[in-house]
């Protein structure tokens, strides 16, 4: 059994235990149409955020994975303002150029579908989680299920990666900006 395969079979099983942080109308889940595992383009793709694509008519997102919201502000070390959602594409759109990522479909929601994935990073001899390198490095978060007033970390390792993030401040985490898990938080209490 490859790497991947174990990969999917871990998120998939945490998909279903946990469901996922957007919110599903009915929780029903219809296999995707995608192949058991593709690269991402290295043309013809659109990145939505930096954590979604476009690629052949379809949209694909990270599971477990939040990136910052565009509009949202990012002031790095220096004083200087950008919109964090960009920053956030850009770091993604890099590391996908970088790593030749190889991405499998756990599940599918809404309609017109998202098909989430999971995906392993090439980085030297090594393989790693795509998810991982992204929240590690401080330029994404871990996905958060809101119930209620509580919200609870979609994947555990994914929410550990991120304290350690903060704590060094890596990424976005050496600056000042809105958490996007605590504003859409906010957006899903006050409906």
């Amino acid at each position: 059994m490859s790497a991947l395969s174990s990969t999917v079979r871990i998120f998939s099983v945490i998909a279903v235990i946990y469901g996922c942080a957007t919110p599903l109308p009915s929780r029903a889940q219809s296999p995707p149409p995608q192949p058991a595992q593709f690269a991402i383009a290295r043309s013809g793709v659109a990145f939505v955020t930096g954590d979604t694509w476009i690629q052949n008519n379809q949209t694909l997102r990270l599971y477990g994975v939040q990136s910052c919201i565009r509009g949202t502000q990012f002031t790095n070390v220096a004083g200087v303002s950008n919109d964090c959602g960009e920053v956030s594409i850009a770091y993604f759109v890099a590391l996908i150029r970088d790593t030749s990522p190889v991405c499998a479909p756990i599940f599918q929601v809404g309609s017109p579908p998202t098909i989430y994935v999971v995906c392993q990073a090439h980085v030297g001899a090594a393989t790693l989680d795509l998810g991982a390198i992204i929240i590690t490095q401080g330029f994404g978060f871990a996905s958060s299920a809101v119930d209620g007033a509580n919200t609870r970390p979609v994947y555990l390792p994914y929410s550990v990666a991120e304290t350690d993030a903060k704590m060094h401040k890596r990424g976005l985490w050496a600056g000042t900006f809105t958490h996007p898990v605590a504003a859409l938080s906010k957006v899903q209490q006050s409906r």
